[in-house]
């Protein structure tokens, strides 16, 4: 698969470095070119500039932190427009932990809205060390990654990308409901913040029996 990174921060970098193992084919570009060339050579991808990503993306991923969001989709342009989006970014302000999106409405719904992509949320419920493991376990359980999304096969791409990384998929409901998620990672960035150690993650287990005493 073709992927397009927009952005050379840790999330890109840890995800990136997952699907290049698993033999997808990478392009990234970001804000600042040279720390994009530096990130696509440790990927061993191209680098260029956004409307070379864009064009090359089969699947993109945004990965920039909040404050940049508007400058980074005003550089996409209308380049990603029908295609699949993955958001992995939380509007959380670290003062206070809170969103800073408008009441119900979504960082992904924003995504989707200035681009025309068909946006999936997936990935923002842990730091950039959990993408890092292979495969994240947690107890002797893949981790399960929630997403959201309104294209059944946008969101096919994701769940696709999401087994990629060892980690199993759960669908989680129509971007509606992607500002939930963004507020369970909110709790978590807290967390995080708090002093608790980054390979931590909220995993969705089932009871397992219990052997009968004899």
């Amino acid at each position: 698969m073709r992927i397009g990174i927009f952005g050379a921060g840790a999330m890109a970098d840890a995800l990136g470095t997952r699907w290049a193992a698993s033999g997808h084919e990478l392009m990234v570009t970001g804000r600042t070119p040279a720390n994009a060339r530096a990130l696509a050579g440790k990927l061993g991808a191209r680098a260029g500039d956004f409307a070379e990503v864009a064009e090359h993306a089969e699947v993109a991923l945004i990965a920039v932190l909040y404050q940049g969001m508007d400058s980074t989709l005003s550089m996409i342009g209308d380049g990603l427009r029908g295609k699949p989006i993955v958001d992995c970014n939380n509007p959380v302000e670290v003062r206070d932990f809170t969103l800073v999106t408008a009441p119900g409405r979504s960082m992904a719904q924003q995504i989707a809205t200035a681009t025309g992509g068909h946006v999936v949320k997936a990935f923002n419920l842990c730091h950039a060390r959990v993408w890092e493991m292979q495969p994240p376990v947690f107890d002797r359980r893949r981790l399960v990654v929630p997403y959201c999304g309104d294209d059944d096969a946008a969101c096919a791409l994701v769940a696709r990308l999401i087994g990629d990384l060892g980690c199993e998929p759960l669908a989680a409901g129509d971007l509606r409901h992607a500002h939930h998620l963004e507020a369970m990672a909110a709790i978590m960035i807290r967390l995080l913040f708090g002093g608790h150690d980054p390979l931590s993650a909220f995993n969705l287990v089932t009871a397992e029996p219990v052997p009968p005493t004899s």
